[in-house]
C-alpha cells in the first residue's frame, strides 16, 4: 500500500490512512487488518501468496477474491498445498472466482515446498519472517522497499521462492505488521502500535516435520 499521502477523515469521523477511505472493504481491512503484527504461519503464507497475485492490478481486486483464494488454496495451509499438482492448476485455471494467471497459481505451489523447508529449518514461517523487522519503528516511507524488504526478498528467491520481489516483500511487511505504516495520526496506526508492544516476537526453533 501506498503510504505516501495525507490523512483523512471519514464520515464517522475517524482519521485514516487516505488508502484506506475510497471503499468500506478498504476501510474494514485497514481497520481491522493492516499492520497488526501476525504470527500465524497460514496468515503468513496466504499474504505472501496473495502479494503475488497482487502483482499487476490492485489490492481490492485481490481482497474481494481473497474467500475463493482460500477455498482453492486449502485456507493456505503449506502441507496441503504442496502436495497440489499439474492436475489442480489445470482446474484453477478454468475456475473464474479467482485470478487465472499459471505462473502465480504454480507459484502458490512452488512456495508451498520451499516453504516447508523453511518451516524445517526455522521452526514456523513467523520466525523468518520477523527476522527481518527493522530494529525501530520510523516515519512511513516514500518509496515502496526497504533494506529489510530487499534482503528479504533476495533470501525467499534463494530459496526458491517465486513472485517475491523487494516491493512485494515491503508490502507484505507492512500488511503482517512487521512495520507499521500507517500516517502518523492515523486512528488504527495508534492501535498497531499498541498490538506491536505487546506482541511477543516468534523466535527461530528447529522442529522438524514427520516423515
Amino acid at each position: 500500500m501506498s503510504v505516501d499521502q495525507p490523512l483523512a477523515i471519514g464520515d464517522d469521523g475517524i482519521a485514516r490512512c487516505r488508502w484506506a477511505t475510497p471503499t468500506s472493504d478498504y476501510v474494514a481491512y485497514h481497520d481491522t487488518e493492516w499492520g497488526f503484527p501476525v504470527d500465524d504461519d497460514h496468515r503468513l503464507f496466504e499474504k505472501l501468496c496473495l502479494e503475488g497475485f497482487q502483482s499487476g492490478l490492485s489490492w481490492l481486486t485481490v481482497l474481494r477474491k481473497r474467500p475463493d483464494f482460500r477455498r482453492v488454496f486449502h485456507g493456505f495451509d503449506p502441507e496441503r498445498v504442496a502436495a497440489m499438482g499439474e492436475g489442480d492448476v489445470i482446474t484453477l485455471l478454468d475456475d473464474p472466482s479467482i485470478i487465472r494467471h499459471r505462473g502465480k497459481i504454480e507459484a502458490v505451489i512452488v512456495n508451498a515446498r520451499a516453504g516447508l523447508d523453511l518451516i524445517d529449518e526455522w521452526g514456523s514461517f513467523g520466525a523468518f519472517f520477523w527476522s527481518f523487522e527493522p530494529p525501530v519503528d520510523g516515519p512511513p516511507r516514500p518509496g515502496p522497499t526497504s533494506a529489510e524488504s530487499v534482503a528479504m526478498a533476495k533470501e525467499l528467491k534463494r530459496r526458491g521462492f517465486r513472485f517475491v520481489g523487494p516491493t512485494t516483500a515491503y508490502a507484505f511487511m507492512q500488511a503482517m505488521g512487521i512495520i507499521n505504516d500507517h500516517v502518523v495520526g492515523c486512528a488504527a496506526g495508534e492501535q498497531v502500535a499498541a498490538a506491536r508492544r505487546r506482541f511477543v516476537r516468534p523466535t527461530r526453533r528447529a522442529l522438524p516435520r514427520d516423515p
